[in-house]
């Protein structure tokens, strides 16, 4: 790998990290919120619903500008539109009650999730992938799992804030990697 190559991995890979402290954070913190308020549909718990999918838009905003050079640009793009989509669709499905809003979340789910698979399968010579590998696997199987369950005593809001908490440990643990992989590099 040329000098400049390696420069700009370091750099990618440190702006990734960052940036998934960040959303590790951001997850910790919104999970709490919602374990807190998110037994019915009030004005905080509406909030914090469509909150998280615009949090999502910002990060992929960030993540975009550092990623132009590893190139998994159209995914992103993907992903903020999906996001932004996903925060109308919950500011409309939340007129309509809790599973209506289990199913846009569910939706939401499965598609990022497969955006989120794609493009860390295509930036896994970076390093700490993997997490992000399997978190959107499961974020596929959990938002099937809210989709499904929408209607069933089993679908709650609690739930999202359970997802939330492991996809921010995922966060967390590439960011860790990350971290290893700009410090050996850098």
């Amino acid at each position: 790998m040329s000098t400049t190559a390696e420069s700009t991995a370091v750099a990618t890979a440190t702006s990734l990290k960052n940036l998934y402290f960040v959303r590790f954070g951001f997850a910790i913190v919104w999970a709490a919120g919602m374990f807190a308020v998110g037994k019915e549909l009030g004005p905080v718990t509406i909030a914090l619903l469509v909150l998280y999918p615009l949090f999502d838009v910002a990060a992929a905003v960030v993540d975009f500008r550092s990623a132009k050079t590893a190139r998994p640009t159209v995914g992103l793009y993907f992903n903020m539109a999906l996001s932004l989509l996903t925060a109308i669709g919950l500011g409309i499905a939340v007129t309509s009650g809790i599973p209506a809003v289990l199913r846009v979340w569910g939706v939401w789910a499965v598609t990022a999730g497969l955006v989120q698979l794609i493009v860390a399968v295509r930036r896994y010579k970076l390093g700490g992938q993997w997490a992000m590998i399997l978190s959107g696997g499961i974020s596929v199987l959990a938002g099937s799992n809210f989709y499904l369950t929408a209607g069933t005593p089993k679908g709650v809001l609690t739930s999202v804030a359970g997802y939330a908490v492991l996809g921010g440990i995922f966060f967390l643990v590439s960011a860790l990697r990350l971290n290893r992989v700009a410090k050996k590099d850098s």
